[in-house]
């Protein structure tokens, strides 16, 4: 797959709010994530951050009370990619790794996407991941150790859909179209290589 595509508090972000004052808790609807529904809770003490935390099954997003809806949208995504970077920061082994890839193919493909092998390697930095469907390999780029597990997931999801179909025409994407986090997914990856792509700029002096 190509590199171009296609414990808690995750901490005090600043924030710009604006738009029409709120009560000070508001409860969403739950909003799907990847492990837990979420809260948000509005509050007129806050003013410029925004934070997330785990409560049990549930994601607490606390966000200024004049914070508009399309604000509150995107900061619920910014935090919930915190806490999940910061969750995954344990770097899974290859054993780990294997389980995992064999569980999103029973919960994806009914378990016919069968990997002999799954594991990490750091010679591949223009791809996310890569397979041999012959040899039933997985291999995955050391760049994604730290990213958020769905992104991980996306990414194993990916090569195991390889198994099965080795090109990149519909019949393979619409394997993927089960995993639906594969959108967000994608997104996040193109940020990040947007973002390696950024002229990187002398530091001041006295830095």
């Amino acid at each position: 797959m190509p590199a171009d595509p296609s414990p808690g508090l995750a901490g005090e972000t600043p924030a710009r709010s604006a738009g029409t004052p709120q009560r000070s808790a508001v409860n969403r609807p739950p909003r799907a994530s990847a492990t837990s529904a979420v809260e948000v809770r509005r509050s007129t003490r806050r003013s410029r951050t925004v934070s997330a935390y785990r409560e049990g099954d549930r994601t607490i997003v606390l966000i200024p009370a004049r914070m508009s809806e399309a604000e509150e949208q995107r900061w619920v995504n910014v935090m919930l990619d915190k806490l999940a970077a910061q969750e995954s920061k344990r770097i899974l082994g290859d054993s780990e790794l294997t389980e995992r890839a064999e569980r999103l193919s029973a919960q994806y493909f009914e378990g016919r996407a069968r990997p002999a092998s799954v594991r990490w390697v750091t010679n591949q930095n223009t791809r996310w991941g890569s397979c041999t469907p012959a040899e039933g390999s997985i291999r995955l780029s050391h760049r994604l150790q730290g990213m958020p597990e769905y992104v991980v997931d996306y990414v194993l999801v990916h090569e195991l859909a390889h198994l099965l179909v080795p090109g990149h025409g519909p019949r393979f994407w619409r394997l993927l179209e089960a995993y639906p986090r594969t959108e967000r997914a994608r997104g996040y990856l193109e940020g990040v290589v947007a973002a390696d792509r950024l002229p990187h700029l002398p530091a001041a002096r006295g830095e």
